[in-house]
């Protein structure tokens, strides 16, 4: 039994991590599936879920009305989720001064709920949606659209470039990585997660979500399940801050793994799709949100089994390497590897704390935006 966790453990580990990453790249070679892109203007309308973002919301809004698409085709809907500083005053202002801009004012209920009641009211052929710190570039809107010229496109999310935060935050790496599997999944059935800062969806493919559940996770799986493409488009490109440092990323982190064990737990991330997106989901989502439960599996059967065979001891010494270099990253020691290896830990950490929190606390719907990323 102690073998079986080992391996066990060990494999999935290896997998979801470089096993996987690397066929998924060497498929993505042999069967890619193109996507018809063409440079078409739909209608569009950009949707901002705003809480207390007066300091950003103000260059938000004027950055998409910047953006190289035709004026008549774009509409900027601010949903004020509930603010309390300045920020319904300073969408109104610019609303004033250009009719392209409109505010709603709602109730403190959260983004997702916020999203869902906006979209409600819209006709327009695309709904865009974006974090109110994120900046476009100016073919940012061109880009992330021109996917729907492919009729079995129901989703486009682009891609997030994190800035310098000055901080000790490592995420820019990890992101990197992330990104680069992210466009081979494109290319065979399809991403299994996409980023708030930037993605559109077709208004008939929209589907309102458990205000508990994101779209960056739902919305992919779900547009898998009901035959429709969801793609990335590295071209259409969105700029925002990273965390200041690995720590406030962590709580970041947690509340994002609650959500995607949510998603795991009411079974909707496993209903049935094409196999192909079934297995990216195992081997990408399922594996990485386990990922923290595995590490103490592998350690604890190395721990056991260090007495029976040179694997094992050298599988042990390897794991307490690895954890005295992240506690060297903690302690700020200018070792090799050390900061990377403490983002990783504090970060596979928190995919324990986020189950956690959802068999514990429940999922929250409403949070606080993490520092250092205004």
């Amino acid at each position: 039994m102690l073998r079986a966790i080992f391996w066990v453990a060990g494999g999935a580990l290896a997998w979801t991590h470089v096993g996987y990453p690397l066929a998924a790249a060497g498929l993505a070679r042999s069967r890619a599936r193109a996507v018809e892109k063409d440079d078409v203007t739909p209608d569009v309308t950009v949707v901002i879920a705003a809480h207390d973002e007066e300091e950003v919301i103000g260059r938000r809004i004027e950055n998409l009305l910047e953006l190289d698409y035709p004026a008549d085709r774009l509409a900027v809907v601010v949903a004020s989720d509930g603010s309390t500083d300045g920020t319904d005053a300073a969408v109104q202002e610019l609303a004033s001064g250009d009719a392209r801009v409109r505010l709603v004012s709602r109730p403190r209920s959260g983004k997702v709920p916020t999203q869902d009641a906006i979209v409600s009211e819209l006709e327009s052929d695309v709904v865009a949606f974006s974090d109110a710190n994120a900046v476009w570039a100016p073919d940012a809107l061109r880009k992330l659209v021109r996917s729907f010229a492919d009729p079995d496109v129901g989703y486009v999310c682009g891609r997030l470039e994190l800035q310098d935060a000055n901080g000790t935050n490592r995420e820019g790496v990890y992101w990197r990585y992330e990104l680069w599997l992210r466009e081979s999944e494109s290319k065979l059935a399809g991403i299994t997660a996409g980023n708030g800062a930037i993605y559109a969806v077709r208004r008939a493919d929209y589907v309102e979500s458990d205000p508990r559940m994101g779209h960056d996770l739902g919305f992919p799986y779900t547009m898998a399940q009901r035959g429709r493409r969801a793609v990335y488009d590295p071209e259409a490109v969105a700029f925002e801050k990273a965390s200041v440092d690995s720590e406030g990323e962590y709580g970041r982190r947690v509340r994002m793994h609650a959500q995607g064990w949510l998603h795991v737990l009411t079974g909707r991330m496993l209903r049935p799709a094409e196999p192909l997106f079934v297995a990216q989901i195992v081997s990408h989502r399922l594996l990485r949100y386990l990922s923290g439960f595995l590490h103490v599996a592998l350690l604890g059967s190395s721990l056991a089994l260090a007495g029976r065979g040179g694997v094992y001891r050298t599988a042990l010494a390897a794991q307490l390497a690895f954890l005295g270099l992240a506690a060297a990253g903690r302690l700020r020691l200018p070792l090799p590897g050390a900061a990377i290896a403490y983002h990783y830990t504090l970060m596979t950490s928190a995919t324990v704390a986020g189950l956690a929190q959802t068999l514990n606390g429940g999922t929250p719907v409403v949070w606080d935006k993490a520092a250092g990323t205004r």
